[in-house]
């Protein structure tokens, strides 16, 4: 996965991050356990959208929204809603007023992918419990660069179109930037078409939705001396979506269809400076603006219009100050304003407003402490003022050692014991989702309780120079008041099942992940994972749903010549629960991709999702595995300047 955690093959041994401790530490350094995806794992394996490169994260599950086109993540057995997934730090709004929907970022001009999992990572606020997913975006360079990228891919006989070799999806994606040592500028595109495809194309159902995605961005870079700059972001993502299904009214089955145009603005204002006495100071403002509008046809008549609007507005401030007697200490604050509404033929789909909103402020302080050469501590604590909860503090304490060492051999150890905290979001507590024509609503429960969970992560990594690298790590996540949907007990009403939101008094999720990346010679790199997960319900002593116990990653990577290099990424999912007697069976897919460099400047490439066509039954409503069976594809890059 040439990702992985702590101390991994070469490329990630020197990478620099910054969500462990909120400060940059080379990752091989960090106290809290970290994992990350590299731009050359990105452009390696051809991700286009944030879902495809986090895919190969050991022990992260991927879940399809529901009622959306795009995906939702789980990591550690806690659910998206627990996860936060940021950009340079900085929240990016829910497609559905709490879960991110991790295909609606496309990857033009992200630099690398960190990820830390567990409350450890509460420094970052509500809804971390579960960890973080941190996107860092390229720095923008002086002198003059650029790239950019087209293919196209094919379902085969499951294309739309119903032609096995015509064109499924088309992508392209630029960047260009440039700019001398005070001022720097950056532009970026980035653009996926995807017909959608259908197990039968000359129906009606169509199984792959089609949606179009397009993401535009800039950055201006405002450097007046070494130690500071100012810096101005704006981006732009457009999607339009189209699913196809049919509804049975006896006795026949009935064509029904839904759109979705989506809009997401976003704006950042920032400034950082390291003054002559080591102090670091950084602020940043965000304002994002997220609106979609969903209308649902029945035999091309429209039934419903929902108007969904999201206003994000979040600043965040940073205190780092110089070394004192081996510690480095940090403060910060945290301001969050949401609002939210939503409206089904013009009527709200809140209890009682039409618009609902809510506004935390949060602060936190560490202290980085060193014990001589070998070992760190890091002691945190987060107090946060929620609206509509009062103030609640998460503390956290984190240890790293330098064990043994011998020669090349080196073995280190982390811990970390972290409190989270998360207040109900505004879909919990106030939306009714009205979807009477499958069957069911969702009615919001304003009585809900915040969760609150306690994370003890434990783990050790052993690596041979950058030849081989070993790490284990055990976790436990004990919640209370964790929220989910009540499906044991639907109330029927004129036959809509109708379900709401409720607290479950104790659970955990624990479990061991186990990564190895191994060069067995200096061509061929193998890197592999396991993860075992348990998850349950500590009243009933019962599984929590949708949470598989085992899951697998495989990796090769082949230098077969000069230039030329395969690759091959496989996972393994086993059998999940869906209801108290309903299981969805396991599975496995494999993806290989093949890249030629042509020149230092050109480089060409083809690439097979899922070779052996491992399928979802659609008839089966209890059957999770993948949606998209066989996907082939090929393509060309360009890039030139400073890379």
């Amino acid at each position: 996965m040439i990702l992985a955690s702590t101390a991994m093959a070469d490329v990630t041994l020197d990478a620099v991050v910054v969500t462990a401790t909120r400060t940059e530490r080379r990752v091989e350094d960090t106290p809290v356990r970290t994992e990350v995806i590299s731009r050359e794992e990105i452009e390696k394996t051809h991700a286009r959208t944030l879902k495809d490169a986090i895919e190969n994260i050991p022990g992260l599950q991927l879940r399809e929204v529901h009622g959306k086109s795009g995906y939702e993540l789980s990591l550690q057995g806690l659910s998206s809603d627990q996860v936060l997934v940021l950009i340079d730090g900085l929240p990016i709004a829910a497609s559905t007023g709490s879960t991110v929907n991790l295909s609606q970022y496309l990857l033009s001009e992200v630099d690398h992918i960190e990820v830390i999992k567990g409350a450890a990572s509460a420094q970052y606020g509500s809804s971390a419990m579960g960890g973080v997913i941190n996107v860092i975006t390229r720095r923008v360079q002086a002198g003059f660069s650029g790239s950019a990228a087209v293919d196209v891919g094919s379902y085969g006989h499951q294309n739309d179109s119903g032609k096995a070799w015509g064109a499924g999806t088309k992508h392209g994606q630029f960047r260009l930037e440039g700019g001398n040592e005070q001022w720097r500028l950056r532009v970026s595109g980035d653009t996926l078409d995807d017909a959608g495809f259908a197990v039968k194309p000359d129906g009606w159902a169509r199984q792959g939705d089609a949606s179009k995605r397009q993401q535009l961005g800039s950055k201006l870079s405002w450097l007046p001396q070494a130690n500071s700059e100012v810096w101005f972001e704006a981006s732009r993502y457009l999607e339009d979506d189209v699913q196809r299904y049919q509804q049975y009214v006896p006795p026949k089955l009935i064509p029904q269809e839904k759109t979705e145009a989506i809009s997401r603005d976003r704006f950042v204002l920032g400034a950082k400076n390291i003054f002559e006495n080591g102090t670091r100071v950084q602020l940043q403002l965000l304002d994002e603006q997220y609106q979609s509008l969903g209308q649902a046809y029945s035999q091309n008549f429209r039934v419903s219009q929902r108007d969904f609007n999201q206003q994000l507005n979040h600043l965040s401030a940073q205190v780092d100050l110089p070394a004192w007697y081996g510690q480095l200490w940090q403060l910060g604050v945290d301001w969050r304003k949401e609002r939210v509404s939503q409206s089904v033929n013009g009527v709200s789909e809140f209890y009682g407003d039409k618009r609902v909103s809510k506004e935390s402020r949060e602060l936190f302080v560490q202290n980085d402490i060193f014990l001589g050469d070998d070992w760190e501590v890091v002691l945190g604590l987060r107090v946060q003022d929620d609206s509509d909860f009062g103030t609640h503090a998460a503390p956290k304490i984190a240890l790293r050692g330098n064990v043994w060492e011998s020669g090349d051999w080196k073995m280190v150890v982390r811990s970390s014991v972290g409190q989270g905290y998360r207040v109900p979001n505004l879909k919990e507590r106030h939306f009714l989702f009205d979807h009477s024509a499958l069957g069911y609503m969702v009615l919001g429960n304003p009585n809900l309780k915040p969760e609150s969970s306690k994370s003890w992560q434990l783990g050790a990594n052993i690596a041979l120079a950058k030849q081989f690298s070993l790490d284990v790590n055990a976790y436990l996540n004990q919640v209370k008041d964790l929220i989910q949907i009540d499906e044991s007990n639907a109330v029927k009403n004129n036959g809509i099942a109708q379900y709401t939101y409720k607290n479950i008094d104790r659970t955990e999720t624990k479990g061991i992940e186990t990564t190895l990346d191994w060069r067995i010679f200096r061509p061929f790199n193998m890197n592999a994972s396991y993860t075992w997960n348990q998850s349950k319900d500590l009243n009933g002593g019962r599984e929590l749903t949708r949470r598989p116990a085992h899951m697998a990653r495989l990796g090769f990577d082949w230098q077969i010549a000069e230039g030329s290099e395969f690759t091959l990424r496989s996972r393994y999912q086993s059998a999940e629960l869906i209801s108290s007697d309903h299981y969805s069976a396991g599975w496995t897919t494999a993806d290989i991709k093949f890249n030629q460099h042509i020149n230092k400047n050109i480089k060409a490439y083809i690439g097979i999702d899922n070779v052996s066509n491992v399928q979802r039954d659609f008839s089966n409503q209890n059957d999770f595995g993948p949606i998209s069976g066989r996907f082939f594809y090929l393509g060309t890059a360009f890039a030139w300047g400073n890379q």
